[in-house]
């Protein structure tokens, strides 16, 4: 990748503050096309409303918040802050999609209509199209048996792969993952695990909040550290894994590790 190419996402300077409590207190963080960046950090340190807040899912309440360089038009400041532009933020949001930690499969529709959806409904793409490529995604994640059944019906693991292959049906220009695994018990974990390997091989642009230190440090190009709302440490993963400068990272990874 050239100098040239702006990142997918770019985010300088956030605050996010609910009431009183501020959770975020000016953090920094990027992903160019084809890296996979995991936001690794104790619970509360503020990985889940960094992402939010980079899918606009949240409003943050100072910073700059980047997409493959447009940056995102506010109004108001402070808590009053808002998105000033609702299609700016539609298309920010098609092209960042999001898979958490709970599924969020809609139980009335059938798991090959849930990957359909929001092709169909927010691109207005072509039925036969949408369809073709929801099929194959479905067998990409190993589920291609289970388009016609509900989500009550299968395992969290693969009501997870499902919610996968649903986020990838929107050809999304970055995928964000919020725990994605912590639902899941050891083995189903495994299922999933080896599907966002899968997709960090194929070089597609991911940012990853995960609990897991194995995965991140398997599938990361760039890792942040996040501690009380800053980022403590970042960089490759074979530096904080294998040589962490923070004596709280390292408190944290002796911790992780222990567990």
């Amino acid at each position: 990748m050239t100098s040239k190419t702006p990142p997918v996402i770019e985010i300088t300077g956030l605050h996010k503050s609910y009431g009183a409590l501020e959770v975020l207190k000016g953090v920094d963080m990027r992903a160019c096309a084809g890296d996979v960046v995991s936001l690794i950090g104790s619970s509360g340190s503020g990985k889940s409303t960094l992402l939010r807040c980079a899918n606009l899912l949240e409003d943050s309440q100072q910073g700059d918040i980047k997409f493959e360089g447009e940056a995102v038009n506010w109004r108001g400041k402070g808590h009053d802050r808002h998105p000033a532009d609702a299609a700016q933020v539609r298309r920010i949001r098609t092209n960042l999609s999001m898979v958490f930690q709970q599924f969020n499969l809609w139980s009335h529709m059938s798991i090959l209509q849930n990957v359909m959806e929001a092709p169909l409904t927010v691109l207005g793409e072509d039925r036969a199209t949408v369809e073709a490529r929801a099929r194959a995604l479905l067998d990409k994640v190993g589920i291609g048996d289970k388009c016609d059944v509900w989500p009550a019906q299968l395992s969290g693991g693969q009501q997870q792969r499902a919610a996968i292959a649903r986020a990838l049906c929107m050809q999304p220009r970055a995928l964000l993952f919020d725990e994605p695994t912590s639902a899941l018990d050891p083995e189903l974990e495994q299922e999933v695990v080896k599907v966002i390997k899968d997709l960090a091989a194929e070089g597609r642009t991911m940012l990853l909040v995960t609990h897991d230190m194995r995965l991140a440090r398997d599938v990361s190009d760039h890792v942040v550290f996040l501690h009380q709302g800053l980022v403590e440490e970042e960089g490759p993963p074979d530096d904080l894994f294998g040589a962490p400068k923070s004596a709280r990272l390292q408190q944290f990874l002796s911790h992780t590790q222990a567990a």
